[in-house]
């Protein structure tokens, strides 16, 4: 039997809306209320950077994301907790091999133009970012999708994807096998519709102010590059009496103590970071405007498992890991939040529970002499020290981690090389195996364990220290084709618990999210994404 997805029930908005709602009636039948001098709510947002476009297809950042999530909904969306919830599908069928999803569209999903949001829409988009021409960054994450990968290598036709409008409002997608995270990649902007109708009119124009329709919550109104993007409330979005907001500006401020000093002007209500060094300041004086959070992301250092390198053994890699202090890195070096990391899967992630280093409740002490044990045991002592070369890229944090780390390995008679470049330099020498320890970071692009573990499978580009376990793989293979979530989660904690036994890795810390939030918001809830659609925000009456 296929399984059914429904929603069970409408969201009901709180009393303090029943104005808002009202308000918004009016307005759409006349507007009478603007006639009445009611002010409109209006929020105003510093997101980290300008953004290089407001094509779904064309973003990598998440100061991108922050503005065109509000703009466009998937098939499936976020809930103000990042619960995934029907978006532009009301409903969803998931055939019994797990395979085929057909999804119902909305009868009264329409595009800011008025025109009706369709099936062919979606096939359009999807089509459209798998063409090798688009060159998006992140089509990969659609590659679940039958054929997706081959086209995207110029290897098939785009005619050959698995989507199918089988009317204007049901949309079948068939996959290359079950992904049971796929859902949560499809609330990803690259799995947004395009309106097929703007978008072949004005081709790369179509995202202009005046041209570009949207079928989100609120419409693109004006664009000053590197000043700011105005978005009004959009009349036609299928939930529009639900959103209190009328209008959205996002002014885009790299520079954080500049976001900062304009949050406490009241010239903006969010800032979508703060600067790391001021947390102790705001915690003490802006207690309830700042917002620290778990996020979905973890830091830590590649252990180089390559033949020739000291890191290739096994011995060497749990002594590093031993004498790593962990919380001396959170609380007295940075300072700013970070979380001590003893998985490699960080905590909160959908349908898992990480699993732990053995040594994690271990005294620092009975930590030591095991690792010094071990070191002997390996080869190395006085006499006979161990050199490493550790890579970091330039940022003054990772600086601060490379020199604590190197003298917490000092006890252990490592002698500790230091190497930074910028980030594109770094990476191409991980890559190509040009150190013993390199500092790599990871933020996950959907919320499902398997976007990490497959960090430490064997062949896998990002899989820095070329890292092999053939029973890790063997379980991540197996996941993959299981469709109960229990018995997938079984097999992922099997696979993360192999490669910590194994000190695959060295998990340093957990990264946090931080946001500073006007207290007047109503609406806004910390969630390991990071993931806020203005459509959820108001301000408490």
């Amino acid at each position: 039997m296929a399984r059914l997805y429904s929603p069970s029930h409408t969201p009901v908005l709180p009393g303090r809306f029943a104005l808002k709602r009202l308000a918004g009636s009016l307005l759409l039948a006349g507007g009478i209320v603007a006639s009445q001098g009611i002010m409109a709510d209006t929020l105003k947002l510093a997101i980290m950077g300008e953004p290089a476009s407001l094509d779904p297809q064309q973003i990598s950042g998440t100061w991108e994301n922050d503005v065109v999530g509000d703009l466009f909904e998937g098939l499936v969306t976020e809930a103000a907790d990042g619960e995934r919830i029907p978006g532009a599908a009301e409903s969803w069928q998931i055939s019994d091999d797990g395979k085929t999803y057909t999804f119902t569209l909305r009868e009264d999903g329409k595009w800011s133009d008025g025109e009706p949001v369709t099936a062919e829409d979606f096939v359009y988009a999807l089509k459209r970012i798998m063409t090798p021409e688009n060159a998006s960054d992140y089509a990969y994450i659609l590659y679940p999708i039958k054929n997706a990968k081959a086209i995207n290598s110029g290897e098939a036709e785009p005619d050959t994807l698995g989507v199918r409008a089988v009317d204007d409002h049901t949309l079948e997608i068939t996959l290359e096998r079950p992904t049971p995270y796929f859902l949560d990649q499809l609330s990803h902007y690259t799995a947004y519709p395009l309106p097929k109708h703007v978008v072949e009119k004005y081709g790369k124009d179509w995202t202009d102010p005046g041209k570009m329709v949207s079928n989100g919550a609120f419409e693109l109104s004006e664009w000053q590059p590197q000043t700011r993007i105005v978005a009004l409330k959009n009349p036609e979005f299928h939930d529009a009496r639900e959103v209190a907001l009328d209008e959205v500006i996002y002014y885009p401020i790299e520079e954080r103590n500049s976001a900062l000093k304009r949050f406490r002007a009241g010239e903006i209500d969010i800032a979508r970071e703060f600067p790391t060094q001021q947390y102790g300041w705001l915690k003490d004086n802006l207690p309830d405007a700042t917002h620290v959070a778990p996020y979905l992301g973890i830091y830590y250092y590649v252990l180089n498992s390559r033949d020739g390198h000291a890191t290739a053994d096994p011995r060497v890699r749990e002594a590093l890991n031993l004498s790593i202090r962990r919380n001396i890195i959170t609380d007295k070096i940075l300072g700013t939040g970070e979380v001590p990391a003893y998985s490699f899967v960080p905590t909160g992630v959908n349908h898992y529970d990480i699993q732990e280093m053995a040594f994690k409740d271990m005294s620092m002490d009975e930590r030591m002499q095991k690792a010094r044990s071990l070191m002997e045991d390996a080869g190395y002592g006085p006499d006979n020290p161990l050199e490493l070369t550790l890579r970091y890229n330039t940022s003054e944090d990772h600086k601060k981690v490379a020199i604590a780390a190197a003298a917490m390995w000092k006890p252990l008679g490592v002698k500790v090389n230091l190497l930074n470049a910028e980030v594109a330099v770094h990476y191409e020498d991980m890559r190509q195996g040009k150190f013993d320890v390199g500092r790599a970071g990871w933020i996950g692009d959907y919320n499902d364990a398997q976007n990490f573990l497959n960090l430490l499978e064997s062949g896998v580009p990002n899989n820095y220290g070329a890292y092999s376990n053939k029973a890790l793989d063997d379980d991540m293979q197996k996941a993959a084709n299981t469709l109960d979530m229990k018995d997938r989660e079984a097999l992922m904690q099997d696979a993360e618990r192999k490669a910590l036994d194994d000190y695959a890795v060295l998990p340093i810390y957990y990264y946090v999210s931080r946001n500073l939030v006007n207290p007047k918001l109503s609406g806004w809830k910390n969630n390991i994404e990071d993931t806020h659609r203005s459509r959820w925000v108001s301000f408490s009456e």
